[in-house]
Parts: C-alpha cells; sequence; structure tokens
C-alpha cells in the first residue's frame, strides 16, 4: 500500500510520527482542508504529467491553476496530465494520494512559486485520507525536488 511506503520514507528520517491519517476522505483539495481545518490553499497538492514521455510531478498551492502558457515555457510541451491509471504505474501512488515522497526512480518533481507565501502546507502522503505537515524548507529538503518553477495561476 501507497501509505506504508511513505510512512517507511518518513521513517527513516524518524518523522513517521508526524503522518497524519483520517476517518474521512482528504482527495481533494477541499476534503483535505475540511479534514485538516486549514485554508485550502495550504493544501500542496501534487498535479501529475507527462513530459517527454516520463512524469513529472508539481506540488502545487490548494488555490492554484496551472497557467497553460507558463508551463508551455517551462517544460516545452502542453500540459497533459496523467490517466489515473498512468499515475499509479508511473508515480506508485494512487489519484487522491499523490505526494512527493516514496515516488518511483526517474520521477521529476517541482515545487510550484504559489507555495512560498506560507510557512507550512499539507501535502498527502500516499493514501486518499493522510497528510503531514510540513515547514516550505522540509518541502524542499525531503521531495527531492529538482527546482522552484512558476507555472500557476489564480492564487
Amino acid at each position: 500500500m501507497s501509505i506504508e511506503k511513505v510512512k517507511a520514507y518518513w521513517k527513516k528520517f524518524g518523522m513517521e510520527e508526524r503522518v497524519l491519517e483520517f476517518d474521512v476522505s482528504s482527495a481533494t483539495v477541499e476534503l483535505a482542508a475540511e479534514a485538516l481545518h486549514c485554508a485550502p490553499q495550504r493544501i500542496a497538492k501534487t498535479l501529475s504529467f507527462l513530459v517527454d514521455n516520463g512524469a513529472v510531478l508539481v506540488v502545487a498551492a490548494g488555490d492554484a491553476r496551472i497557467d497553460n502558457p507558463k508551463y508551455k515555457a517551462q517544460f516545452g510541451t502542453k500540459a497533459r496530465m496523467l490517466s489515473p491509471e498512468q499515475v499509479e504505474e508511473l508515480i506508485g501512488h494512487a489519484v487522491g494520494g499523490v505526494c512527493p515522497f516514496a515516488v518511483k526512480d526517474g520521477v521529476r518533481v517541482y515545487l510550484d512559486e504559489s507555495l512560498k507565501r506560507f510557512e507550512t502546507v499539507f501535502p498527502a502522503c500516499g493514501s486518499s485520507n493522510s497528510a503531514i505537515e510540513l515547514t516550505i524548507e522540509e518541502l524542499e529538503q525531503y521531495s527531492g525536488y529538482l527546482g522552484w518553477v512558476d507555472v500557476c495561476k489564480g492564487y
């Protein structure tokens, strides 16, 4: 199970106790914000794309939306989200629990500028009813990100 992989990942850093699991779904930004009693924009949603036949994850604020011209300028291609089947196959997590932790080899992770306005954010932890609160510095440290990008709008 994906959440078990993510918990094992956090255990390597002594942080597995920080993983939150809910009795309700946190599969969407709105549901996660409700479960966490926080503003939806503080949910760090992880969006999955296909770029050059490989998986790319963009972690963005809950209120941000992909800006197609910015995305194309950054990645040199039109934004093509992965299908639910591709997400599980290429990333290793199911839709609703996708996160930048304990992903399959070769997955490229980027953090969107929309996150920088918060001290802490809540990414999922591999299941549709989990999250972890991280500072932006912790998100940088543990996500294996390749860099910051500016590919969103509306926040």
